[in-house]
């Protein structure tokens, strides 16, 4: 897979093919991964969005995020 920044525009459906993501993700109080309805909407839900619903810091969690990318490639 080609390596690209994660953006507030990267569905989680693309974050998640990344090893390590998930995790970054929950640590950040985000549980779309282990959750069964989510599933169906991975490929439309932009990090940005679910982020900001959870009241997850934007700008930490995309650098976690890509911190995760880096290492799992």
């Amino acid at each position: 897979m080609s390596k690209e920044k994660i953006t507030e525009n990267t569905t989680l459906e693309k974050i998640l093919r990344y090893p390590g993501t998930s995790s970054v993700l929950v640590k950040h109080g985000i549980y779309c991964p282990t959750c069964p309805y989510a599933r169906f909407e991975m490929a439309m839900l932009k990090i940005g969005d679910v982020a900001r619903s959870y009241g997850a810091n934007l700008d930490v969690l995309l650098k976690e995020l890509n911190e995760a990318v880096e290492k799992g490639q």
